[in-house]
């Protein structure tokens, strides 16, 4: 199948030629934040605003540097610049009466949808919460304590459209951990901090502190901290590339919760799998646009059946351009050998959805362990995982899953160390210390223990 232009609308790669280890290097670096994947509209005001065409790390390599030399001036520069909207230091934080007023203006029944999902994701992250862990031994008590962040800044997208349930899918886990102050970014758009089932959902979650920002420069501010906006513990959420760029710039000031790049999913499936189900996956992540969506099978049957569903399915999308435009440029359908090649192919993409529709799903499943996360069985479509689940959506992409753990409530705790020695503890453990610094030969921290020791050995004298 075609697009009007005469272009495929979906590649299709065949993993059992030589090639194929290139191309899927190629197709994980596009995917990355290395990728550079921007808009021509977005390369378009990059100019306008700075006059040349700077690469998006130097973009936000700039913006960062303003943000912290300057504050609040170059923050509300760069928002009336970028997004358009003139603020000022007063007019930057949503007011609480703004709030009330959305909440009490929202369709109830939106409401009851908002609760029953925040339910269901408390339900599963207060599973995951960790707890404190206490050791003892003779004269030694050792803890490992685990303490909430203090303040915690969540990014929510608003260009393309609103995103209630990324507010969802990061505040909750963090009320869950205990976090105590959550300040949510999102840009001054319909689709952002002007949306009002979004400020509602902020309302109904308790959260009060909403900033009108957005882009590389909301986070720089969330990070650094300017007139208005104080300085948080940690960023998480998602966000363009120039907001992963300005995470990963800010990582040391603050913490984050990954460094992402455009969404995907890698759909493994047999025969079995229904060819119109699959093409639907396919497209619930190319909408994201961009968002990459990858079939992987042995079954030719199957990949004629999908790729003639993806075209019958695509003209009755509401967002269908920017979905066709995600097709052509990050979708492909890959013909593995068998279903063993097929394993190992979606092993080595390590994607942030991994969805098996086989006959054997979860015999398939149980060799899987490098994605964000993974779906089993026909039912489980992402979408759900998007929405309801419990585990957040908040996942590593670009094979970052090789490595890295998607967010939950256990990404907003600390844990520090408590060491307690009585005297039988220090007569038992001090030999062992005092010969290992002798080794490296740091005698301070030797005489440190031995002078203990030996206060030890008049006391029992």
């Amino acid at each position: 199948m075609t697009t009007r232009r005469g272009e495929p609308l979906i590649e299709r790669i065949d993993a059992t030629a030589g090639r194929f280890d290139e191309q899927l290097l190629e197709l994980r670096r596009m995917l990355s934040p290395q990728g550079d994947v921007v808009s021509e509209a977005g390369r378009a005001r990059t100019i306008a605003v700075f006059g040349e065409p700077l690469t998006p790390r130097q973009v936000v390599q700039r913006i960062c540097r303003d943000i912290r030399e300057e504050g609040i001036s170059a923050l509300l520069r760069y928002t009336d610049q970028l997004d358009g909207k003139s603020l000022s230091a007063d007019t930057l934080r949503v007011p609480r009466d703004t709030l009330e007023a959305a909440h009490a203006a929202v369709d109830p029944e939106f409401l009851r949808t908002v609760r029953a999902v925040r339910d269901r994701i408390a339900m599963f992250q207060t599973s995951v919460v960790p707890r404190n862990a206490t050791v003892r031994r003779d004269g030694v008590t050792l803890q490992q304590r685990v303490r909430p962040l203090e303040r915690v800044g969540i990014c929510v997208p608003g260009g393309a459209a609103a995103y209630p349930s990324t507010l969802l899918m990061t505040a909750v886990p963090a009320q869950v951990a205990g976090v105590r102050q959550l300040a949510v970014m999102a840009p001054p758009t319909p689709f952002g901090s002007e949306n009002r089932q979004l400020l509602a959902v902020c309302h109904e979650l308790g959260i009060d502190c909403v900033y009108r920002m957005g882009g590389a420069q909301g986070v720089a501010a969330l990070a650094y901290g300017v007139e208005g906006v104080e300085p948080v513990d940690m960023i998480v959420g998602p966000g363009n590339l120039f907001v992963a760029l300005a995470k990963q710039s800010v990582f040391g000031q603050v913490a984050i919760d990954s460094i992402a790049g455009p969404s995907e999913v890698v759909i493994l499936a047999d025969d079995t799998a229904d060819p119109n189900w699959v093409a639907a996956d396919l497209l619930a992540q190319a909408e994201h646009a961009p968002g990459a969506s990858f079939l992987v099978t042995w079954s030719d049957s199957l990949l004629d059946r999908v790729e003639s569903a993806l075209a019958q399915q695509l003209g009755r999308l509401q967002r269908a351009d920017v979905t066709r435009q995600s097709l052509v440029r990050f979708g492909r359908l890959i013909r593995a050998r068998d279903a063993q090649h097929a394993v190992a192919i979606a092993r080595t993409m390590a994607p942030e959805h991994l969805h098996v529709q086989t006959a054997d799903a979860r015999s398939l499943a149980d060799q899987l362990d490098t994605a964000g996360a993974l779906f089993i069985g026909r039912y489980a479509t992402v979408a759900l995982g998007d929405y309801v689940a419990g585990p957040s959506h908040v996942l590593p992409t670009g094979g970052t899953a090789r490595w890295a753990s998607g967010l939950s409530a256990a990404t907003f705790v600390r844990t520090h160390s408590v060491i307690e020695y009585h005297p039988e503890g220090l007569t038992d453990d001090a030999p062992l210390a005092m010969a290992l610094a002798e080794r490296e030969g740091l005698t301070a921290h030797r005489e440190s223990i031995a002078m203990r020791l030996g206060h030890r050995s008049e006391q029992d004298s």
